[in-house]
């Protein structure tokens, strides 16, 4: 037997497994690439000559804050948009709001009208179609005090602001985005620390919105103390986009709050690999390099990313920002975003593609919220064929099926007696 020879082999067979993807990576546009990164300071540079800024203006995510782009005079200064468009900026915004960051929107493709990074932040004519729900999750009978929302035994969300630093078209929580924006109370949020700690059941807390990273640093500083402090508590979650909508919030005083109350884990929503940017990665690798772990939580999004390849290179760049794939989100059935879903059968199909096809560590869960707040179910491609009281069909992630043996469990005691 020349094992050489089946081990070549072999490797050759893999290497046409993976080839469709290596002919069509490069095609994909991510953020990183030389291309966008210059696009990117072309326009940066438009943006800052537009709003009489400096290059110390753009760092500062205060200034970015307070100059998001929501008026269609000064977007049609900053990128290009026809009558359609326009149009449609002109009636959504009669309805909903919309605003962006100016450095998500020194992002966007002038020259691709169905670009990933507009599509996330400019309104279209289909935010307008009157289907869906404004809370498919039932929030609204989830909240036993102050700004909580708690579906789960151990664990409960505090929605502390309906801030963020850019209105995502498919944003789950739209009705809750108003005319202002506007932080919770501090009487609502000690309201929130005392059923926290009357509930020692309670051991997870994640801190969310809105983007829970708009609050100020003191803000931050006296909630996560707070909940810190409660002996019930394992460990803290903060749900926030601003790693991809304005990584200019992650500074040295933000890491400072954080590293105080460990362990907390960030989860973002990286949805596409244009928005893996040099400036995402730098305030990831801050984050990380504090010792504070990321997750990423894409939403599977029609025209966006519900494709096998788009996603597998999306999650082989976070990992290169050191952020780990958590979750892919069956979009939700929200009034004014339902053009974005997508079948199951795109969900199915990208997680066939990453497993095996790519590391485990670049593999999320593929998740759908069950109506109603039902929880989180996880979907997945069916690998257990059949089962029998000895042995299990399995099929492979290169469709191979085999016998495995499903031998009953003996009592180790039993057995040393």
């Amino acid at each position: 037997m020349d094992k050489k020879k089946i081990a070549l082999d072999r490797a050759n067979e893999l290497k046409s497994r993976i080839q469709d993807y290596l002919d069509i990576k490069d095609t994909i546009p991510y953020g990183m690439s030389s291309e966008r990164q210059k696009r990117y300071e072309e326009k940066k540079k438009k943006i800052l000559s537009i709003l009489n800024a400096t290059e110390e203006n753009w760092n500062d995510y205060e200034w970015q804050l307070s100059n998001k782009i929501s008026d269609l005079e000064t977007l049609l200064k900053i990128i290009l948009l026809d009558e359609d468009d326009i149009n449609a900026v002109k009636n959504v915004g009669k309805k909903y709001r919309w605003a962006i960051s100016p450095y998500y929107l020194s992002l966007i493709d002038d020259n691709n009208k169905f670009d990933p990074i507009k599509l996330q932040s400019i309104p279209t004519k289909l935010e307008l179609i009157d289907e869906g729900k404004e809370d498919p999750m039932a929030e609204e009978f989830t909240n036993p005090a102050g700004a909580i929302t708690r579906r789960y035994p151990d664990r409960l969300i505090i929605n502390v602001t309906n801030e963020c630093a850019m209105f995502c078209r498919h944003c789950q929580r739209r009705r809750n985005i108003g005319s202002s924006d506007n932080h919770t109370s501090k009487e609502e949020l000690i309201e929130s620390v005392e059923y926290i700690r009357s509930n020692p059941e309670i051991r997870d807390v994640l801190i969310t919105g809105g983007d829970a990273l708009t609050l100020s640093d003191e803000t931050l500083d006296w909630l996560l103390g707070e909940i810190h402090a409660i002996p019930s508590v394992d460990f803290i979650r903060l749900g926030s986009r601003v790693m991809v909508t304005m990584p200019q919030r992650i500074t040295d005083n933000l890491i400072d709050v954080l590293k105080k109350y460990p362990p907390i884990f960030i989860n973002t929503q990286f949805n596409h690999p244009a928005e893996v940017t040099v400036e995402a990665k730098k305030a990831c690798d801050k984050l990380s390099l504090a010792g504070i772990p990321l997750g990423n939580q894409s939403v599977l999004l029609n025209g966006i990313n519900n494709d096998k390849y788009v996603m597998r290179l999306l999650n082989q760049e976070l990992l290169k920002c050191r952020v780990r794939p958590y979750y892919i989100f069956h979009a939700k059935k929200v009034k004014g975003t339902l053009h974005f879903n997508t079948s199951i059968d795109d969900g199915i199909e990208i997680m066939e593609y990453l497993r095996g096809y790519t590391s485990g560590l670049a593999i999320p869960t593929y998740i759908i919220n069950a109506p109603g707040g039902n929880g989180k179910t996880p979907i997945a491609p069916q690998y257990l064929i059949s089962q029998g009281k000895n042995s299990i069909r399995i099929r492979t992630w290169e469709n191979k099926i085999m016998d495995y043996p499903n031998k009953p469990t003996i009592d180790i005691k039993d057995l040393l007696n």
